[in-house]
């Protein structure tokens, strides 16, 4: 039976210590029933930011060096916590984002699952990238010294939780889970517009420290809006940045990440419209099912999904009439739902009116108004070329609205596929007809996009090895990095060889005999 939660007490930690902030007074919201939440949460003050800080940076040493089968156990019994809370935490989160408590549910799993992912990951070692060329003192016409190289953390991460996600990307999201992985202390900003959820899921990471026995600097968490997010990343002891969310937000921290006298890295992942191309002959063929698909997926969750598929393309004629009606039906028949904030729902509602007055664009179907804070579906329609003179319209409109491009031709359609700027992902819908051109439609899609989805939508993102969750600016400000996936740990560390150094001397993973049994390039040969 699910034991009762610790009681809310609208508090920051601290170094594994639950205090009052200084700072200004807010408090959640429900945005399905509308009134506000108990308790009363107080901000951080810019002396409690420095002092989370400092006990990162303070704790980072001893956590680096733990063996990482320790760092292993520490994450796997965060999962455990997390689930102990039981379905409180599930009511709780629901009642400040108005997400459904099915979908938290899963939520809760991925979050769990992917803490469980990194645990495995340390156990296993071997991302740790080890690389040993031996010394060689007969080569000519010189000598080669001995150089081992491996990853090494970089030291406190600052992570900012998500506002769609209140449990995956979040207070035990990827970023953190990732961060504790590769043996950074974190300092997470909660999002204000779930403090309640946040508190939970920090009261069973700090039982899990103080069980594992861990350094309390370890793990802290801040509540406040963008004030102590932007004096955070300015914080010298903090060394990375982990973000999800709005292209302004997202950019205005990687600015102030680059302007530091020592600037550090910010990954920010910015969301992105993830276009969706319908070739010619699989228009002719599945016109009515790519409609309805389309219009389930830019839906799922009230459009508020960093993969929700924004616009579709495709060649003016029957066919497209075709999925434009299927994807109107589907899209009429969907209720409304609640958006996460009143601010997120009144941004969707000036961003429809807005295009609702555009000149270059026809509504097929504006959205009426729901009442209080929800939102209803709303398609339009535009030319490739009106893409091209408004560049605004290619970005992202938080919430369930897309747009539809009517092209002259494929060639076309692919024209406007290399004029979008970075994407989270691109999807191509094809049939066999279409198969000579499908290798340059997956180039382009690539060109643009970190993940290229075949004849299917982005929502639904697999936390697994191979995932890219990240693409070329503005989804994201670095391109060569996930946020989902294991693939994650690598934002938070950076190489270091080891040049000559005796052999007992050096870590465990670049010794001699290979003690940790570890996939290794030596030599150029991969072994273990």
């Amino acid at each position: 039976m699910d034991r009762d939660p610790p009681l809310l007490r609208g508090q920051n930690v601290i170094a594994a210590s639950f205090v009052e902030g200084r700072g200004s007074v807010f408090s959640a919201f429900d945005p399905t029933l509308e009134r506000p939440l108990p308790p009363d949460f107080r901000e951080a003050d810019p002396g409690q930011i420095l002092e989370a800080a400092a006990e990162a940076l303070g704790a980072f040493g001893p956590y680096r060096r733990l063996p990482a089968a320790r760092r292993a156990d520490f994450l796997a019994a965060c999962a455990e916590g997390i689930e102990a809370l039981g379905d409180a935490l599930l009511a709780r989160a629901s009642a400040e984002t108005g997400l459904p408590i099915a979908r938290l549910r899963g939520e809760r799993a991925r979050t769990c699952d992917q803490l469980r992912a990194f645990a495995a990951l340390l156990r296993e070692g071997s991302w740790v990238e080890a690389r040993l060329d031996l010394a060689d003192p007969g080569r000519l016409p010189s000598p080669r010294p001995g150089l081992r190289r491996w990853l090494v953390p970089v030291g406190p991460v600052a992570v900012f939780g998500a506002s769609n996600f209140p449990l995956a990307f979040s207070v035990a999201g990827g970023d953190t889970a990732s961060a504790l992985a590769a043996g950074c202390p974190v300092v997470v900003k909660a999002h204000p517009a779930h403090p309640g959820t946040s508190e939970l899921i920090a009261r069973a990471l700090v039982q899990a420290l103080e069980a594992s026995g861990l350094p309390r600097g370890v793990f802290s968490m801040l509540h406040g809006g963008a004030g102590v997010g932007q004096a955070l990343v300015q914080t010298p002891a903090i060394a990375a940045v982990g973000f999800t969310g709005s292209r302004v937000a997202g950019r205005a921290l990687f600015d102030l990440a680059a302007a530091r006298p020592r600037p550090i890295p910010c990954f920010a992942e910015m969301g992105s419209v993830n276009p969706v191309f319908v070739l010619p002959g699989a228009l002719r063929e599945r016109a009515e099912e790519i409609g309805a698909g389309f219009a389930a997926s830019m839906t799922l969750g009230a459009g508020q999904f960093c993969t929700k598929p924004g616009v579709l393309a495709a060649v003016r004629g029957e066919g497209l009439d075709r999925l434009l009606e299927a994807c109107t039906s589907r899209l009429r028949a969907s209720p409304a739902q609640p958006l996460l904030t009143p601010a997120i729902h009144d941004r969707y509602r000036a961003g429809c009116l807005r295009w609702s007055r555009h000149p270059a664009l026809t509504a097929l179907l504006p959205p009426g108004d729901a009442g209080g804070g929800r939102a209803l579906p709303g398609l339009w329609k535009a030319t490739a070329r009106a893409l091209g003179d408004d560049p605004e319209l290619g970005e992202e409109l938080f919430g369930p609205a897309a747009l539809v491009v009517g092209c002259d031709s494929a060639a076309q359609m692919l024209e406007l596929c290399a004029s979008l700027h970075g994407q989270l992902t691109a999807s191509v819908h094809w049939s066999d007809a279409d198969l000579p051109e499908v290798p340059g439609w997956l180039e382009a899609a690539a060109s643009i996009s970190g993940r290229v989805v075949a004849n299917g939508f982005p929502t639904g993102v697999e936390v697994c090895p191979s995932m890219q969750h990240g693409g070329p600016f503005p989804a994201s400000t670095d391109a060569r990095f996930t946020s989902v996936g294991t693939a994650a740990i690598l934002r938070w560390v950076r190489p270091v060889a080891f040049q000559s150094v005796p052999s007992g001397l050096l870590p465990s993973a670049l010794q001699d005999g290979n003690p940790d049994g570890i996939r290794r390039l030596v030599d150029g040969r991969p072994e273990r």
